[in-house]
């Protein structure tokens, strides 16, 4: 079975792990999927209130997900190309609120099981 476009192989919401939000990818195939990977989010100015900083959180790569297995993605918010302080994990603007516009997607690539690469484009994020 290969994917098409419009596939939709993974599944996310946010989790609590050792006091600290995390993403959680699940996915839903019945194939291993190799190599995933999520593209750096930027996080647009106007929404960080009273920054000026260029804020961006990016994601360890999976070398691979099972069929069904759910995986939390390591992330880490950068501040000005700088790592940032736990205390300034932004992480949460990633989160959905219901109603209101998402400004930014989870841009996903992987391999399926034929070595080719396929992507996915899950909306998140809210306007604070």
């Amino acid at each position: 079975m290969s994917f098409r476009s419009t596939d939709r192989p993974f599944t996310f919401r946010f989790v609590e792990l050792d006091s600290k939000r995390h993403l959680e990818l699940t996915n839903t195939t019945e194939q291993t999927l190799r190599q995933v990977e999520i593209l750096t989010v930027f996080l647009k100015r106007e929404q960080l209130i009273g920054s000026d900083s260029q804020v961006h959180i990016s994601f360890q790569n999976l070398e691979s997900i099972r069929s069904l297995e759910r995986a939390v993605m390591v992330h880490r918010t950068w501040l000005d190309g700088k790592p940032a302080q736990p205390e300034q994990d932004q992480l949460k603007m990633l989160e959905p609120i219901a109603g209101k516009a998402c400004p930014y997607v989870l841009d996903i690539s992987w391999q399926d099981v034929d070595g080719k690469t396929r992507f996915q484009r899950i909306p998140v994020g809210h306007h604070e």
